[in-house]
């Protein structure tokens, strides 16, 4: 994923915060992971779901482009629970 600048929200900074996430394991997964999810018609900006690993431990980042000026804003980051995504945490399970 490529940008200019990389911004964090709030909530971003509260998030990682608490669940012991770095600014440096966010950088390494926008720039390592693979986008498994698209959100095209978010506001203000589009954004995606990006899925890395941070030694063995999978992780989770929402990002948001300004296509304005190549701004990514990181919106949340999290650990994927096995209870909610596949194996290999790129695939929602079903709900029934």
């Amino acid at each position: 994923m490529e940008y200019d600048r990389l911004d964090f929200s709030g909530h971003a900074i509260r998030r990682m915060f608490e669940r012991g996430i770095s600014r440096s394991h966010i950088q390494h997964v926008l720039t390592s992971g693979d986008v498994i999810a698209e959100y095209l018609d978010d506001k203000p900006f589009p954004s995606f779901l990006v899925m890395g690993y941070i030694k063995d431990r999978p992780l989770h980042v929402v990002v948001a482009i300004s296509s304005d000026d190549q701004r990514a804003i990181v919106v949340t980051a999290y650990n994927p629970d096995p209870a909610i995504w596949e194996e290999g945490f790129r695939t929602r399970r079903k709900t029934t």
